[in-house]
């Protein structure tokens, strides 16, 4: 009989207000009757001093780390390991935390007595921890070029990626980038790009009343929503479609990045038709994609985002909003109906267009969104590792 238990290697903390594919994955193999042990990040940069932010995770994960693997929803439990945050480049820091994370890794296993686990893992800061265990199988699901994060140490973390691209069975890719990169070390690379809880963003559809602080911005409403970061996002051409159309009304739905300061933001919160909401919970999200006319990627194209791709983008349209993004490499997804504008008139044009057409009718947003789903996605990888995936639920 095959093992049903899964250690999932996450570079998000489980309780992170934005939801990634991380925590989606946990939950949906859960869901399938796999017991998942969620290992929060070890930290792939170093944390600031002057960030509020990073003191108060690091103060949090030395509070947590001691209580061992806590169970956060059926069959998912979320161990916070004690490591080291600082001198990541340092030999003696980098054995010490791997001794760390292989401790609480096999005091956790004991406890939770999990037996020959599929490893599952976002980054590749753990295949020394994952000596001496029995596994069965290791899957490396490459959701972004984590080396193109500010802070990272790139040559260290090239240098643990190869060594863990050339170990692993399997290989998911999220861009085609990414796929190309993957290659080059792996045999065995699927292309499959981020999906969407459909079930869930579906019920913007349902929706009778929308929040107050939405209702109240006049139409149309052009949104985007996630974290309001100064290398993801274009701010300056968000300003300039602004400023050439004052009927139009932006709605941001996120926070910005701790320490972030970005002028372009203050100046976007200086304009009558630009409204900051903040960020808001999951599962109140589709009641506020329901008030959306127009949704948007308005991203910066630069090293991260090259190899990104938005989970927001099937987010959007299961909910019914149709999108208007910049040149993303969005490979594979072609037939979809996204306006691409890669300066402030295309974007003005491409955002009249898909005013006009208004919101998406349920078959042809069921026809986009296809077998992109959590629920498809994850079958279709486990049948890729040959995993007994047993009934879909």
């Amino acid at each position: 009989m095959k093992s049903k238990d899964v250690i999932l290697f996450s570079t998000a903390d489980w309780d992170t207000p934005y939801w990634t594919n991380k925590q989606h994955t946990a939950v949906h193999l859960a869901k399938m009757g796999y017991r998942v042990l969620y290992v929060e990040t070890v930290g792939i940069r170093p944390p600031k001093l002057s960030s509020g932010r990073d003191m108060t995770r690091i103060f949090k994960r030395l509070w947590r780390s001691f209580r061992g693997p806590s169970k956060a929803r059926e069959n998912v439990w979320v161990l916070s390991p004690l490591t080291v945050p600082f001198f990541h480049g340092s030999a003696f820091i980098s054995m010490l935390n791997t001794w760390l994370l292989k401790a609480f890794l096999n005091v956790s296993l004991l406890i939770l007595r999990f037996n020959f686990p599929l490893i599952w893992t976002y980054h590749p800061y753990m295949l020394d921890a994952i000596k001496g265990i029995q596994y069965s199988k290791i899957a490396y699901h490459c959701v972004d070029d984590l080396s193109a994060i500010p802070g990272v140490d790139i040559e260290s973390f090239r240098t643990s990626e190869r060594k863990l691209l050339e170990a692993v069975d399997v290989v998911f890719t999220t861009s085609e980038k990414l796929t190309q990169h993957c290659k080059q070390y792996s045999h065995s690379v699927h292309f499959m790009p981020n999906v969407v809880d459909y079930e869930h963003f579906v019920n913007a559809r349902d929706v009778q009343m929308l929040p107050e602080d939405i209702a109240c911005i006049p139409s149309p409403r052009i949104g985007y929503v996630g974290v309001l970061s100064n290398f993801k996002v274009d701010f300056k051409l968000v300003y300039e479609v602004a400023g050439r159309r004052p009927d139009w009304h932006w709605v941001f739905i996120g926070e910005e990045r701790e320490g972030q300061k970005d002028e372009m933001i203050q100046q976007l919160k200086a304009l009558p038709n630009v409204h900051f909401l903040g960020r808001k919970s999951y599962e109140v999200l589709p009641k506020y994609m329901a008030g959306l006319d127009v949704a948007t990627l308005p991203t910066l194209i630069n090293d991260y985002t090259s190899s990104m791709f938005p989970m927001k983008l099937f987010e959007y349209l299961a909910s019914g909003v149709r999108v208007v993004s910049t040149p993303l490499q969005l490979g594979g997804v072609e037939y979809l109906d996204v306006k691409v504008a890669s300066d402030t008139d295309s974007f003005c044009t491409c955002l009249l267009q898909q005013i006009k057409k208004g919101k998406i009718g349920i078959q042809e947003s069921r026809s986009q969104v296809g077998a992109n789903t959590w629920k498809a996605r994850i079958e279709k990888m486990m049948n890729l590792l040959s995993v007994n995936v047993g009934p879909m639920y």
